[in-house]
């Protein structure tokens, strides 16, 4: 019996030795101060545990991992594009679901290996070329081409078809790493669509990625609805306007492509376009698009959330694990309102390094 015991000991301390123990906040605070990251030191959770507000409350049996390390447990990346499905699961490997725009863009590889717009992912990682591809439960166009959103360039391509010329042209006028922020301007030639590719400035001063994948992990399922319902109370209870579905003006009016002049001079005008709808004053309202989308990775970290904003000459994005509705004010106050980050709820993120005394939502 002894030498069970001490059998059974060992094996525990083994496997305690195996665990990244999650680090504590003001180490987290440092690091990202360190690296011009501006960071809150406010809690993430600021009601009692048990609640004593009235949050949403997750499932006991969800057995979430609150006990590793998530920083850093972002794979780098220069782009990710969400493609609009009108669902909200999916495949369990959505790249490889047959003769869809997720897999035909799989199959596509960079036809550059030079890099343009480049990402600064935190923490840092050699530079990387690699497209993350998510589909999103936003709607497709009633012709059946697809909204393609683009991050962190934070624009929208429009009537993208699932073909192998749709899945190419996209990569050609979009999502290139030679090509900037603002992508490809009209091509000349008479063989190409007009209308297929054309991509806007998205006009919201954020946009919410909410992992809802449940033929990954039913965790993130669980967390999604939960998450998004809580996530609406808060900003529209703060006079925000949420959208979970790109309007049809949004794929409207001048497109990136119309934009006149040199690259800079495009660059530029796209900037403007960005500050308008971080400001509101596209829609006199602040707009937040919120969107579920298939799995990010991490789901043990179940609710995973990424929240893109326009600011910065690329885009920012953060992206987050752990949230439950009880972050959730937090995450609105904090990050969506006031351009820091919660460092134990980070994962990673990109572009969101600021000279001294700058926040996330300055240029």
């Amino acid at each position: 019996m002894d030498g069970l015991k001490t059998l059974v000991s060992n094996s525990v301390n083994g496997l305690k030795g195996l665990i990244v123990t999650k680090r504590p906040q003001d180490e987290l605070i440092a690091e990202l101060s360190s690296a011009s990251i501006p960071a809150s030191a406010d809690p993430c959770r600021t009601c009692g545990n048990p609640c004593d507000v009235g949050h949403l409350e997750y499932p006991n049996r969800l057995f979430i991992d609150n006990l590793s390390n998530m920083l850093g447990s972002v794979k780098p990346y220069m782009r990710q594009v969400v493609i609009s499905t009108g669902k909200a699961d999916w495949a369990h490997e959505v790249t490889e679901e047959t003769g869809s725009l997720a897999q035909l863009l799989a199959n596509n590889p960079s036809t550059s290996s030079s890099l343009k717009c480049t990402t600064a992912s935190y923490p840092p990682s050699k530079p990387s070329t690699r497209i993350g591809i998510l589909n999103g439960s936003h709607t497709s166009h009633e012709d059946e081409t697809h909204r393609v959103l683009v991050f962190p360039d934070y624009k929208v391509v429009s009537h993208v078809p699932a073909t192998k010329s749709g899945a190419f042209d996209l990569q050609q006028r979009a999502l290139d790493p030679a090509l900037g922020r603002v992508g490809a301007p009209t091509p000349n030639s008479t063989d190409i669509d007009e209308e297929v590719g054309r991509s806007y400035v998205l006009p919201y001063a954020c946009v919410i990625l909410i992992c809802s994948h449940k033929k990954r992990d039913n965790r993130c399922h669980i967390a999604a609805s939960k998450l998004e319902t809580a996530i609406c109370r808060e900003l529209e209870g703060r006079g925000w306007n949420v959208d979970h579905n790109l309007r049809d003006e949004d794929c409207m009016g001048t497109s990136l492509e119309d934009l006149t002049g040199t690259e800079a001079e495009r660059e530029q005008a796209m900037s403007e376009l960005l500050r308008d709808a971080a400001n509101g004053t596209l829609n006199d309202q602040k707009m937040a698009l919120l969107i579920k989308v298939s799995h990010i990775g991490g789901h043990k970290f179940a609710g995973n959330i990424i929240i893109y904003t326009p600011q910065g000459p690329n885009g920012t994005g953060i992206w987050y694990g752990r949230v439950s509705p009880h972050e959730v004010p937090a995450v609105v106050e904090h990050t969506i309102l006031q351009g820091q980050i919660l460092p134990e709820l980070l994962r990673g993120g990109v572009n969101m390094e600021r000279a001294k005394g700058k926040s996330l939502l300055d240029w």
